[in-house]
């Protein structure tokens, strides 16, 4: 996940969340942080994807519908707050969402028993009743209810701010009708007003009597503000203000206008006040259904959630997996979920453990792939404990209380190192887990010096063999000393694996080594560092020294100088000095010009 991103980043979550609604990817997210160890309600989501995916059109269908469903019951509570207000794309948006939930109950009443196959019937029975159960007759009340109080179409269709479905009640609608026909009665006032001065004004356009929201009536004179000459003749005006704009327009208080204030008054706020009162008596009413929509909207988010994982499922060929009472493990051909979609091709493995070799110990060369087996395995095991399909031919996959790692985590929030973050994980390992308990170890004992290292990882490995009925333990590492000494007990719990290379000349630093990334029972004594590194674009001087170094040091002698034109050049200018040096007789030579020839100044 990208730091201080609120999109997810590369995650098998994000992999995974193919949620249409909101409800859904929050839920998907709560099962991801929450796995479950119940094995029938994990029985039922596998059910459920497995219905799914042999009834490709009901899923499509019922995708659809469920982009229309919204958090019903937090609307509601919006709503229900006196700072809020319900615009008509509000009540749009809850109704959609009802009519939604709604067809999702006929989808599963009618859309599963035509495509039903037999042997899946129970299945639909169950899906049946959840729905039915969930998605009751309260929700058509509340449908009906909306509808028989709310037009969604009047704002558009009237040009102000208007919901509430005319006739449900007729004060309201016969201000509505007064506020609606305003424009033409103040246009008919204020001809009646300017026919009644006492004298013609010269104006481009003759003063309107207008309606200003919250302020109330005025009369309106265009271009220039009425001189005080002409104000005496002009009973009870007052100015009000003024506005600036394409034309200047002047405001006066009149007797006409102070008549309409009394007369109308602030026609649009009483309006917007009559039906605020309406929508929160509307809302009050709905509200008393929140746990049937709650109800319905939990069921939408979990079949949502359903619905997302069968998808993945189908599309990235996942099987179900089989979960069990024993402890155990058992995956055929498993895959890393978000590995094999960054590489061209990936090699899946196998992974057996059962009563017996709980502790696999994994080695071989580096970038062979032995994290990303140990990883593959813990993901399967994962997924497998949310209901999901998992990455594999087959699995078998016990019911497993927690995963451990210590995995060489990087965080740089903590002020620990990283091989003591190391030693806490391992600490937490060996003090809690289980038979229960799969427990992974990446490198553990690389970060301090090598005889400590291969002390704590073999102690690690003992106390695991000590177990009457060891955790499951998948433990990679380049500390190949534990099997050529007796740092190991004899135990048929400890079975040793390797990612098997292909080296035709068995060389340490042959180019033409290829890596087969297959899990193969033995032991690996070789790294193939040096082939890494020039893999990774180490120069060539770089990797040609280091190999003269190892050289040296497997064949217990002195290493070598490293050797370069520009040290062989002075080395062979100090030897000449010596021999010269050697030869020379200060009784009879010139000691200047002997050092003069040895060492000629640089013109």
């Amino acid at each position: 996940m990208g730091i201080g991103r609120a999109k997810e980043g590369f995650s098998v979550f994000g992999m995974l969340n193919k949620c249409v609604t909101p409800m859904g990817r929050r839920l998907l997210r709560g099962w991801f942080l929450r796995p479950i160890i119940d094995i029938d309600v994990i029985h039922n989501r596998l059910d459920t994807i497995s219905f799914f995916l042999c009834c490709e059109e009901v899923m499509t269908a019922l995708r659809e519908t469920l982009k229309s469903v919204r958090d019903i019951p937090h609307m509601l509570k919006k709503f229900n707050s006196p700072s809020s207000s319900c615009t008509s794309s509000d009540w749009h948006t809850v109704l959609k969402c009802i009519c939604s939930l709604l067809h999702i109950n006929k989808i599963f009443e009618v859309g599963i028993s035509e495509h039903l196959a037999n042997k899946l019937q129970n299945i639909n029975i169950d899906l049946v009743k959840k729905a039915n159960s969930s998605i009751t007759a309260e929700l058509d009340y509340v449908s009906n209810l909306v509808i028989g109080a709310i037009d969604v179409q009047r704002s558009k269709e009237k040009g102000y701010d208007t919901v509430v479905k005319e006739g449900l009640c007729d004060e309201l609608d016969e201000l509505r009708m007064v506020y609606e026909g305003l424009p033409d009665f103040l246009e008919q006032v204020s001809a009646n007003e300017n026919a009644s001065f006492p004298f013609a004004l010269e104006c481009r356009e003759a003063p309107l009597i207008v309606y200003i929201h919250q302020i109330g009536y005025l009369m309106c004179f265009f271009d220039e503000k009425i001189s005080d000459a002409l104000l005496v003749g002009l009973q009870d005006f007052e100015f009000a203000f003024s506005e600036d704009g394409e034309e200047r327009r002047f405001y006066y208080h009149t007797q006409k206008t102070r008549e309409l204030d009394n007369l109308l008054g602030d026609i649009y706020h009483k309006i917007l006040d009559m039906e605020r009162a309406i929508i929160r008596d509307l809302v009050c009413r709905v509200l008393q259904f929140l746990p049937q929509l709650t109800k319905a909207v939990n069921f939408a988010a979990e079949l949502d959630c359903i619905l997302s994982l069968a998808i993945v499922a189908r599309q990235n060929n996942y099987v179900r997996p089989i979960l069990t009472e024993d402890s155990i493990l058992e995956i055929q051909n498993g895959r890393h979920a978000l590995q094999e979609m960054t590489v061209d091709t990936f090699v899946p493995n196998d992974t057996k453990i059962r009563s017996a070799g709980r502790i696999n110990i994994i080695t071989g060369p580096n970038y062979s792939g032995k994290s990303i087996y140990i990883k593959q395995v813990a993901l399967v095991v994962f997924l497998a404990h949310i209901g999901s399909f998992v990455p594999a031919d087959s699995a078998v996959v016990g019911l497993t209380d927690r995963i451990f790692c210590a995995m060489g985590s990087k965080s740089m929030t903590t002020e620990q190192s990283t091989f003591m973050i190391d030693l806490h994980q391992v600490g937490t390992m060996l003090r809690h887990a289980t038979s229960r308990s799969l427990c992974l170890l990446d490198e553990f004992g690389k970060g301090t010096l090598t005889e400590d290292g291969i002390g704590l990882l073999g102690g690690t490995i003992s106390h695991f063999a000590n177990y009457d009925y060891p955790p499951k333990v998948l433990l990679s590492t380049h500390l190949t000393e534990i099997f050529t000494e007796n740092y190991l007990p004899q135990s048929e719990q400890i079975k040793c694996y390797t990612m098997s290379v292909l080296n035709p000349d068995g060389q340490t630093s042959n180019e033409d080594i290829i890596f087969l990334y297959r899990l193969v029972p033995g032991q690996a004594l070789l790294s193939f560092g040096l082939h890494c590194a020039q893999l990774a674009g180490v120069p060539d001087e770089v990797i040609q020294r280091a190999a003269s170094v190892l050289e040296d040091i497997h064949s217990k002698r002195p290493i070598r100088r490293m050797i370069c034109d520009k040290l062989e050049a002075r080395d062979r200018q100090y030897q000449d000095a010596m021999t010269k040096l050697l030869a020379f007789d200060p009784r009879i030579g010139d000691l200047d010009n002997f050092f003069e020839e040895i060492f000629p100044s640089e013109q």
